[in-house]
């Protein structure tokens, strides 16, 4: 895990300050993985590390492997790492325009396997999302995994196994009970809309 942590550190992706999280909750640091993964040999190396605690879900009953499926927009990248180095096929979901995904330039096949990848994991919104639309395709998940899973132990039961190269428990405080040193702070919101 510290190793992982001090590329984000190195990268200046693990951002120290005043965020709102896409969940509405404020936190004194955020994880902005684009930062890590815009250095391609860092991606792979980094994902490559989840693909092989991805691997043994790979293959499917009748020997092919499972698809990897990320959210937009930040797990687009960790998705396409995790297919290479699993030697299989990458898709996306992305986001419809009011806030929510949708599966629009791809087919899921009713049977398919798949494995969920994603950058980082909080509350598990976009995980379960994601779940959702490929078990409503008809889609079998049989995985899903993240960079970091900043949860702190929370991630709800996705109905299947879930793994993360870092885990951690930040701080996090709702907008009506933010701690002294972040009243008066601006806030800012970093990630993807």
């Amino acid at each position: 895990m510290s190793d992982i942590l001090a590329l984000f550190k190195q990268t200046g992706a693990l951002l120290q300050g005043h965020f709102i999280l896409r969940s509405g909750l404020h936190s004194r640091e955020f994880f902005q993985c684009a930062l890590l993964l815009q250095d391609a040999p860092i991606a792979a190396s980094v994902c490559g590390e989840l693909a092989e605690k991805l691997k043994s879900f790979t293959a499917d009953t009748d020997g092919k492997k499972a698809t990897v499926v990320s959210p937009a927009v930040g797990g687009i990248i960790v998705g396409q790492e995790v297919a290479r180095h699993l030697g299989t096929r990458h898709i996306f979901v992305e986001k419809d325009g009011t806030g929510g995904l949708v599966l629009r330039r791809f087919t899921i096949n009713p049977g398919e396997h798949f494995i969920v990848a994603e950058d980082v994991v909080t509350r598990g919104g976009r995980v379960q999302e994601t779940l959702d639309i490929i078990r409503a395709h008809g889609g079998i998940v049989v995985a899903a995994g993240a960079i970091v899973d900043r949860s702190g132990g929370k991630i709800p039961d996705f109905g299947c196994p879930f793994v993360s190269l870092v885990q951690m428990t930040p701080e996090t405080f709702p907008a009506d009970a933010l701690p002294a040193d972040l009243i008066g702070v601006d806030a800012v919101k970093p990630g993807s809309k």
